[in-house]
């Protein structure tokens, strides 16, 4: 998770510093976590997905707190969010390893930045 982490910052682009100040967390506890001396808990992961770029559920579903076990959501009803996975997808995914997950996750997160930034030029 650490790894995963630091590359998304190093991508963005943050210091360890810049990301500590802005989600509130100490920059030895990231640097911890980076150097996978810590694993983060629901609460650090939540102040620092939006700095990172992250949505929250991205980054939970990385570090395991996510269930195998995603609910089906139709589109167009009131819970469905355009920047969640497809339903399809997400009952696709739930059904693989957690390792698959993660990688999947990972992936979509680094390509969804990517398609940030090419749109921001």
């Amino acid at each position: 998770m650490g790894k995963i982490i630091k590359r998304q910052r190093v991508m963005v682009p943050l210091t360890l510093k810049e990301l500590a100040t802005k989600a509130g967390v100490s920059s030895s506890h990231l640097g911890r976590i980076e150097r996978g001396e810590r694993f983060p808990s629901a609460r650090t992961l939540v102040k620092i997905a939006k700095p990172l770029g992250f949505e929250e559920n991205e980054l939970f579903a990385l570090a395991g707190y996510l269930s195998r076990q995603i609910p089906a959501i139709a589109e167009g009803s009131p819970e469905y969010s355009g920047g969640q996975l497809d339903p399809f997808v997400a009952r696709m995914l739930a059904q693989e390893s957690l390792e698959v997950q993660r990688a999947v996750v990972g992936i979509l997160a680094v390509l969804k930045s990517i398609a940030r930034d090419m749109s921001a030029k």
